[in-house]
């Protein structure tokens, strides 16, 4: 699906380079693109980018869109033909692709209703085998943020009381994040600790957004008398969803009153859970020593609660990976149309993603912390030097002197022959067995503001036992994964050094051109 936002000032949707030649070529994608809702009437009637909706229509057919959600190829596809500003082979394969689908579909083989998918119930849909794959999915989401005393997991034997406190604890649609199906069945975060702990006491301490000063009182002397407490906070669907922009990285209401309130207050440092699809500044309990464990959850699913409780009383070991950086609030000030990447030193401009942003930091890009510890090494034996000297005179004349060179000129033949593998050795030290993310990063020496600070090349997914350790590889294209923009924006290699980020650890790669 191409979207509304525009990059380099050109839409999604009329971006050729994108759909046919990134999509459908480098990536080789055979389906069919659609538009987001109404994306092509906003590239005539918002955007300003096409002057009539027959060159809008145009566009995006000749870009390789093939079908949009609203009415703009319904309504001009024909006018735009008649003006002779779209060809009608571009319709034509716009609905090869459509129709090729649906005969994969089978949907013209007789009674769409009596073919294999023509009748999928109820019963199909809420299977053991896909229950137990929405568990896997909140289990496998979940990311451990803080636990520096390993307050976590919790006892069974031990916790013999529990306060649950939070307005998002028990609530099944505070579960599920936007666009969502009817969920077969829900397991509230207050529903799977009872599972664990049956005299289990609970307050919302919120309702909704509102904190009372009575309802946080109330919620502080539940607090104070249980043996354990689990706070359960964060965003809902009021806060973030389609067409609901946030204006600050803050908790709403007084939820950070409440936070600190009852972690002050109960017996030991508590566990914070928060419910959110985007970052959110809470520094403030990143660094309270009232506060031991925070879990992000995300928007977990119908089997979340599940999958939380197993988290915290150990049935489960985390191994989640923050998808994006979790910016502070002042991060707010930067203009939320301003979609630049790059920093600019000049106007203080902080440049955006973990590849850009050089900013302070509530969490990283890729941070997750496990109950195991996990040790990495370079294994493999690939030189630390890699020459992308070609055979030939075309990169060799002066080569004394060349520095940087295009990856157009290099050339896709040289490309493909200079991959080579890295070998990563994984040991988990743990006393549990655990599913975790090995993220490989690539930086430059001198990344400079046009080049990433570093960025992700591969990423690979190990079960290891405790004790257990594990060698996985990542092939890797030099003039893809090596490479970065020059300042026009064209992909270059840079001769000197690089190094690859695994972990905590850094190991050098020359390149030589």
């Amino acid at each position: 699906m191409c979207a509304y936002n525009r990059v380099n000032g050109v839409p999604n949707c009329a971006d050729h380079n994108l759909l046919s030649k990134k999509a459908r070529g480098q990536w080789g994608f055979y389906g069919y693109i659609t538009s987001d809702c109404d994306a092509v009437a906003i590239i005539h009637d918002d955007q300003g980018y096409a002057k009539s909706p027959e060159d809008a229509v145009a566009d995006v057919l000749k870009a390789g869109m093939d079908v949009n959600c609203g009415d703009y190829l319904k309504n001009y596809t024909k006018s735009a033909v008649k003006k002779k500003k779209l060809p009608e082979s571009e319709i034509d394969r716009a609905l090869h692709n459509l129709f090729s689908i649906r005969m994969r579909l089978g949907l013209f083989n007789g009674n769409p209703a009596k073919q294999p998918y023509g009748n999928i119930a109820p019963d199909q849909v809420c299977s053991q085998e896909h229950q137990a794959l929405a568990l896997k999915a909140a289990q496998d989401g979940i990311v451990l943020l803080k636990n520096p005393d390993k307050l976590l997991p919790l006892s069974k034997l031990e916790t013999k009381s529990l306060a649950v406190i939070g307005p998002n604890a028990n609530n099944s649609t505070k579960l599920l994040g936007n666009y969502f199906g009817p969920p077969c069945k829900t397991v509230t975060p207050l529903q799977g600790l009872q599972n664990y702990i049956k005299n289990t006491r609970y307050h919302p301490g919120c309702s909704r957004v509102a904190c009372s000063s009575a309802s946080i009182n109330q919620a502080v002397k539940i607090a104070k008398v249980a043996d354990q407490v689990i706070l359960v906070l964060g965003l809902d669907q009021t806060q973030e969803k389609e067409d609901h922009d946030r204006v600050d990285l803050v908790l709403p209401g007084k939820q950070r009153e409440l936070i600190t309130a009852v972690a002050k207050a109960a017996k030991k440092p508590v566990v914070l859970v928060l419910f959110c699809g985007g970052p959110v500044d809470v520094s403030f309990a990143k660094y309270d020593q009232n506060i031991g464990s925070i879990i992000w959850a995300g928007y977990p699913g119908e089997a979340g609660g599940t999958a939380l409780a197993q988290i915290i009383f150990g049935d489960h070991n985390p191994g989640g990976r923050l998808p994006m950086t979790w910016y502070p609030q002042d991060f707010t000030k930067v203009p939320m149309t301003d979609m630049r990447m790059r920093p600019q030193l000049s106007s203080g401009y902080p440049g955006r993603t973990y590849r850009f942003y050089n900013g302070k930091k509530v969490f990283e890009f890729g941070y997750g912390l496990s109950y195991s510890n996990y040790s990495y090494e370079l294994a493999s034996d690939t030189q630390n030097k890699l020459h992308l000297r070609a055979s030939s005179n075309q990169l060799t004349k002066n080569s004394n002197t060349i520095r940087h060179k295009l990856i157009s000129d290099i050339g896709k033949e040289l490309c493909e022959k200079s991959k080579f593998t890295v070998i990563v050795r994984v040991k988990n030290h743990g006393g549990m067995a655990g599913k975790h993310p090995v993220l490989l990063f690539v930086r430059q020496a001198n990344p400079g503001n046009e080049r990433p600070i570093k960025k992700l090349v591969g990423f690979q997914t190990v079960n290891l036992n405790a004790g257990e350790n594990a060698e996985i590889q990542y092939e890797l294209s030099p003039c893809e994964h090596l490479s970065s923009p020059d300042d026009r924006g064209l992909m270059v290699m840079e001769e000197g050094s690089q190094f690859f980020l695994i972990g905590d650890k850094e190991y050098p790669i020359t390149i030589i051109l």
